[in-house]
């Protein structure tokens, strides 16, 4: 496939710093190289322009902290992914999730018309707060409701009135959920599958039922937030959550996920070098992308 390798450095929509490396991080482990080893075109197309926290307002309007320069980096993210050619598939790097407002948004607009998108969120976190459920304000705790058309207009109308539909979205590996946020979710039609999920029916058994909810999407978008991996295994993220996805439990939903040829484009999101140890968990999560696309142990 032809592959294009888009950087979000942007650590505004979270409470630490340090994510805003990620791309350079992934890049420093290989990241192009180990995927054209695999029989692909390979394209950096560098970096979205983001600026630093300590040189732009903080206020929180609305609740919202560094609301106006994410608004630009997502919009600038979507511009230059709905851009690419038919046929090239995305790999977005993050940043903090709330990148995925640009990516996600500028992966179903591509082509002459929005297409229907499938969203599988691999996560920690649900991040399905608005302005007014979320305890911090820290917009990477908001981006799929934004997608879904809820909380602010300002970021939920990236997409010119188009929206993700929460029955085309699925939710794997959560463990960590806010109480509001909790409730907006009940009611939201959203498939999740919670650790105890996984523990109960597998990893083969939900990338099925996945892939069957999801059967009726044009389009398939994976976001993988590095926090969704167990601590143990990817200690280079902001907010770690014990009881994650184990090392073959991740690379396995990959594989099974690429066997299905279905997925269309990538995030990889969430890495802080600063945290980190040695870089690792930017290897593993070169690692988890190579097996989405097509590494194979025989």
């Amino acid at each position: 496939m032809d592959l294009s390798i888009l950087g979000i450095p942007m650590d505004l929509g979270a409470g630490r710093r340090g994510v805003d490396m990620g791309p350079s991080a992934l890049r420093n482990a290989h990241l192009a190289g180990t995927l054209r080893g695999l029989g692909h075109t390979v394209t950096d197309l560098g970096d979205v322009e983001v600026p630093l926290p300590e040189t732009v307002d903080k206020h929180a309007e609305g609740g919202l902290i560094f609301l106006d320069p994410i608004i630009a980096a997502c919009r600038s993210a979507a511009e230059r992914v709905a851009a690419l050619p038919e046929g090239t598939f995305p790999v977005t790097l993050g940043g903090d999730h709330s990148v995925s407002m640009g990516t996600v948004t500028g992966n179903a607009l591509r082509g002459a018309a929005p297409r229907r998108t499938g969203l599988i969120w691999v996560d920690a976190h649900t991040d399905y707060n608005t302005p007014h459920s979320s305890p911090s304000g820290n917009i990477h705790g908001m981006p799929v409701a934004h997608l879904t058309g809820l909380g602010d207009p300002r970021l939920s109308g990236l997409g010119g009135g188009w929206h993700l539909q929460p029955e085309d979205i699925v939710m794997i590996g959560i463990r960590s959920v806010d109480a509001h946020e909790r409730e907006l979710l009940r009611g939201a039609g959203i498939k999740a599958y919670t650790m105890k999920d996984v523990d109960q029916l597998g990893i083969t058994h939900i990338t099925e039922e996945t892939l069957e909810r999801l059967s009726g999407t044009e389009r398939l978008h994976v976001s993988f937030d590095a926090d969704a991996l167990d601590p143990s295994v990817a200690p280079g993220v902001g907010t770690p959550v014990p009881g994650g996805l184990t090392y073959r439990e991740g690379h396995l939903l990959m594989e099974l996920l690429s066997e299905s040829g279905r997925v269309t484009s990538l995030d990889i999101v969430e890495v802080n070098p600063v945290l980190d140890t040695r870089n690792q968990t930017a290897e593993v999560m070169v690692g988890m992308a190579a097996s989405l696309l097509g590494q194979r142990i025989l």
